[in-house]
């Protein structure tokens, strides 16, 4: 799976995500986009999955009609994330298009 890391998701986060091509938006040059104009870019370029510490984003943003499943982690600490590996890989493993789902961390 092609997958984006929004702004504040830990990117040693990555590593424990095999099998999968993780980038970030800053890699990208997409550091700077707003959510509405980031997840359009996102979905252009072909990417299935954004993981990102937005909490409000589906609050933000109309997420009916995306093909960008999202994954939200309740927590930009890279200590607690760590506890919570297994929850967000079976999450991403089972994340489906258009599909919004949050790790309680």
């Amino acid at each position: 799976m092609k997958i984006l890391f929004d702004q504040g998701t830990p990117v040693p986060l990555r590593r424990h995500l095999l099998g999968h091509t993780v980038t970030t938006a800053y890699e990208q040059g997409w550091s700077g986009l707003s959510n509405g104009k980031l997840l359009d870019a996102a979905e252009q370029a072909g990417y299935q999955l954004l993981i990102t510490t937005d909490q409000n984003l589906h609050h933000q943003q109309n997420l009916v009609g995306r093909q960008l499943a999202i994954l939200v982690l309740r927590s930009t600490s890279w200590l607690r994330i760590q506890g919570r590996i297994v929850e967000i890989r079976q999450a991403v493993d089972v994340i489906t298009a258009g599909n919004y789902t949050e790790v309680q961390i």
